[in-house]
């Protein structure tokens, strides 16, 4: 960054460097030396510049620098701007671990950071601008929250796992045609469920990511691969909801090989889903897409995969679902709140 710097065309923003206030070019030498995450936001608008050890906290961010700071945080402004006006009134401000939901990989994500913003002055004591010391405390933030929640969450969700295979188990036997087919079908919904609860253990229990569930969900059915594309941004499930995804995809794979895209050679099913901000009311939406394969038409009765799609899932996601039997094949989504994607999980109590 020091190179950077150095490189960098300041002509419309801070002018040639060797003409830079001595307070800049003595705060710019400390700042690229150390090896702590720094960033120096100068004059009135808030011109950037970082160095190295920055670059983790930017993440893939376009370029910061000599970009104004509240552009390249645009997505946080209304939540740092204030402290950033302390400095600039001459008052530094110290905090730990800050929630923030930041933008730096194309999707919302919620951080932590503890951080110092502390102003710089020039020889007369007037502010220039600030200093941003920051480190992340993500991990160790996710951490404690999981560390917190999994005594208190063990004993609920086994008694949820347990009271799901019993429902799924008296389902299954209630609906199926023969003893032979109930223990086929009970066998593939209960590993469906063994492959979420595995993914669910590796995190605690505090959650699940939905590509791995989905996956998890797809691996016993063993599909040639290439027939199911996966397309959608990282997203944390709580517990329950993971669960009941991976009997809804269960159940959508289990009749896409038996009558749909998956019983024929070149059928396809494309599987998507979008998010956005974390606790907002922006959408979440996830799509099962067949093609490629024969007509399909609606069932003449609805057994226990029908009703887990079409009332369990909407109920679970706090949102709503539509089954779609079309000429191009079957079509199934779910929309729902990103806050009941978050909220799907509170913290019961012993």
């Amino acid at each position: 960054m020091a190179a950077a710097i150095a490189a960098h065309d300041w002509t419309t923003t801070l002018g040639p460097p060797e003409n830079w206030p001595a307070a800049l070019r003595v705060a710019v030498g400390m700042m690229v030396n150390s090896h702590f995450p720094k960033c120096i936001v100068w004059g009135p608008e808030l011109i950037t510049i970082h160095n190295d050890a920055f670059k983790a906290i930017l993440g893939d961010k376009p370029p910061a620098l000599g970009q104004p700071f509240s552009e390249v945080w645009a997505e946080v402004w209304q939540e740092i701007s204030p402290l950033v006006e302390k400095a600039y009134a001459g008052e530094a401000t110290f905090i730990e671990d800050f929630p923030l939901v930041v933008e730096r990989y194309g999707y919302p994500e919620r951080a932590w950071f503890t951080f110092c913003y502390s102003p710089i002055r020039d020889e007369n004591g007037a502010v220039l601008g600030m200093i941003d010391t920051v480190v992340e405390t993500t991990a160790k933030m996710q951490s404690e929250r999981n560390s917190r929640l999994l005594n208190a969450e063990l004993a609920h969700r086994m008694k949820n796992v347990l009271a799901m295979i019993g429902a799924v188990a008296n389902q299954t036997f209630r609906s199926a045609g023969s003893l032979e087919e109930a223990q086929a079908t009970f066998g593939e919904r209960v590993a469906a469920l063994g492959e979420a609860h595995a993914i669910l253990t590796q995190s605690s229990w505090s959650g699940a990511p939905i590509r791995a569930v989905i996956e998890g969900a797809l691996a016993p059915h063993r599909i040639a691969e290439g027939r199911v594309v996966l397309n959608g941004p990282a997203l944390e499930l709580g517990a329950k909801q993971s669960l009941t995804l991976a009997l809804a995809i269960n159940e959508l794979t289990t009749n896409a090989i038996k009558y749909g895209a998956l019983s024929r050679d070149g059928g396809r099913v494309a599987i998507a889903w979008r998010a956005g901000a974390p606790d907002s009311e922006e959408r979440f939406a996830l799509g099962w897409s067949e093609s490629g394969g024969p007509p399909v038409t609606a069932p003449t009765r609805k057994g226990f995969g029908s009703r887990l799609l079409e009332r369990v899932v909407a109920q679970d996601f706090q949102g709503k679902v539509s089954l779609g039997y079309e000429s191009a094949g079957l079509r199934y989504e779910l929309e729902t709140a990103m806050v009941a994607i978050a909220n799907a999980e509170p913290v019961h109590s012993s």
